[in-house]
């Protein structure tokens, strides 16, 4: 926004900023808190402290004291960002998602060389996990984990005493606490669902994600334990059974141990299932209007055509029922026109009777969060946080959710007077 934007909606953001950060005990802290989201929307290419000092006329060290070393619990700010969203954007998903943070050095917590998304490739990066309410038309990033690699963790070096060292000098330098270790990206999504629904007690909505998250079954199990349906990507490689597949028990010859129950048949992929599906079962389905008009589509309506079959996923390590069956669920295959095979797949535990549209767009719904995303990094610097510490990257990306948060109350409301 423009300074003159911001003094237009100023107001408004005040009393936001109030509801939000009603918990902070303090009221300089409070007032630091409006500051520093004033210095997040605020026109300008980079939101790191002093650039965003310099545009709000103030001493840059008043934000760092906010977000490095003050004492603020960012985990109530999040509680009420979340009630809010789930008052705010009628969420119909919980989307798991994961951003990259590029870094230089290696003294940011959890700074490691791995694959990064805003580089496309691997790199010197932080990774950070999301869940995010999600709807058609809205989502907000209301709860967040630093991934720590294992190179941050001194308890999965214990066989080399200077290795270890190393590792708790550095956390101690990071102010990770000890309760923080490594832990895969899908187990951290698992325990924010946790703490979203136990925790701040928010309704219980179908998960989406992507490959990264589908593709681990102890992901998807995790969802099912907690009662949540599912909507995930995953790879046409993923093994699995047709739906009416059914285990057999051989007949027991009276020596040795008796024979268990197994599957006949050996199972296949989820590309070969459906490949197997003619492709004119294929429907053709509108799940959204996009914003790209053409002479051919003058509504910019978003169609593909889909495959939905039943299926049993089939790995060592999904539990079966005591009869030795495994569970049933929905393959959801994208089948463009003109393609020679599906081109995307999803496993959905929604209902049996979930009518096929209603997949696609629960399947689907996870790209307002990517949309999202690009206003949270590029609009309001949710990566150009430049502080060394693990709470200062807590509070950065929470502070930065609730600008978006805010950008989307003023994109909601048609009596807004500002652009957001």
């Amino acid at each position: 926004m423009t300074p003159e934007e911001m003094e237009t909606v100023r107001p408004r953001l005040e009393a936001f900023a109030s509801e939000m950060l009603g918990s902070l005990a303090r009221r300089d802290q409070r007032a630091k808190g409006e500051l520093y989201l004033r210095g997040l929307m605020l026109d300008g290419k980079r939101k790191s402290m002093q650039p965003m000092a310099e545009r709000l006329g103030v001493d840059h060290q008043q934000l760092q004291q906010f977000v490095a070393s003050s004492t603020w619990d960012w985990a109530t700010v999040r509680e009420r960002l979340a009630r809010w969203a789930a008052a705010h954007i009628s969420p119909e998903a919980y989307a798991i998602d994961d951003v990259g943070f590029p870094k230089d050095g290696y003294d940011s917590p959890g700074v490691a060389r791995m694959y990064c998304g805003a580089l496309g490739k691997r790199g010197n990066c932080q990774i950070g996990v999301s869940v995010n309410l999600v709807s058609d038309h809205a989502s907000s990033a209301v709860d967040w984990r630093l991934f720590l690699p294992e190179s941050w963790d001194d308890t999965k070096n214990t066989g080399d005493a200077l290795l270890t060292g190393a590792i708790q000098r550095r956390r101690a330098k990071a102010a990770i606490p000890d309760s923080e270790r490594h832990k895969e990206k899908w187990r951290l999504a698992l325990d924010m669902l946790d703490e979203v629904r136990e925790g701040w007690e928010l309704p219980g909505l179908p998960v989406v994600a992507d490959a990264g998250y589908g593709d681990a079954t102890g992901f998807r199990e995790g969802l099912t334990e907690r009662g949540l349906a599912y909507a995930v990507a995953v790879k046409g490689t993923t093994t699995a059974y047709p739906g009416d597949a059914a285990p057999e028990r051989p007949p027991y010859s009276g020596q040795g141990r008796p024979p268990g129950w197994a599957y006949p048949a050996p199972h296949t992929t989820l590309r070969q299932l459906a490949l197997d599906t003619e492709r004119s079962a294929a429907r053709t389905v509108t799940w959204r209007q996009g914003s790209k008009a053409t002479k051919r589509n003058p509504r910019a309506e978003m169609r593909s055509r889909f495959l939905a079959l039943r299926v049993r996923p089939a790995n060592r390590t999904i539990r079966r029922a005591a009869d030795g069956t495994l569970p049933e669920c929905w393959l959801l295959a994208e089948w463009p026109p003109g393609a020679a095979e599906p081109t995307d797949y999803w496993l959905s535990t929604l209902p049996a009777d979930t009518p096929l549209r209603e997949l696609v767009r629960i399947a689907k719904i996870r790209w307002r969060v990517e949309h999202d995303y690009r206003e949270l990094k590029d609009g309001l610097g949710l990566d150009h946080f430049e502080g060394r510490n693990f709470p200062g990257w807590h509070r950065h990306v929470t502070l930065a959710s609730l600008a978006q948060a805010f950008c989307t109350m003023l994109r909601l409301d048609p009596k807004a007077s500002a652009p957001a």
